[in-house]
């Protein structure tokens, strides 16, 4: 098995939402995944995370980053997105009630109930004024 490391830093501007996918798919090639629904889910699980911190982890006109850092040890890929924007905990929100009509749910967070689908786990900590949010997914690679 491979063991992979890399990292990806991007300002909080929408525009570089764009370059996640080249770097999953870099990631995924580097892990050995060759099932094409994968990546594209491990990419939407991606963008759906970042782009929340991107749209709302800092006020208004501050500039700040986003990490992400890929591993991937004994079939266990893992994304660690971090910042130092405000306090957000989306695990900590209730799952959206998908068995409601699109008129009878709240607006938001569909975003992180996706992602929760979409990944095995994911775990969010507050640590030095940082929000981690891990998503783990275990992966089967082209050399098992």
């Amino acid at each position: 098995m491979r063991i992979l490391n890399k990292l990806l830093i991007l300002q909080n501007d929408i525009e570089q939402i764009s370059l996640l996918a080249d770097f999953v798919n870099a990631v995924a090639e580097e892990a050995g995944i060759e099932d094409p629904s994968l990546c594209m889910s491990l990419n939407l699980a991606l963008e759906e995370a970042v782009t929340n911190v991107v749209l709302y982890a800092y006020p208004e006109g501050k500039k700040g980053e986003v990490k992400i850092e890929a591993t991937c040890k004994d079939e266990l890929l893992t994304f660690v997105i971090s910042d130092n924007g405000v306090f957000f905990d989306p695990t900590a929100k209730e799952d959206a009630d998908i068995t409601l009509s699109a008129e009878e749910r709240p607006i938001g967070g569909l975003g992180i109930f996706l992602v929760k689908q979409l990944m095995d786990s994911v775990d969010y900590q507050r640590v030095d004024g940082s929000n981690i949010l891990v998503l783990s997914k275990r992966i089967q690679s082209e050399a098992n």
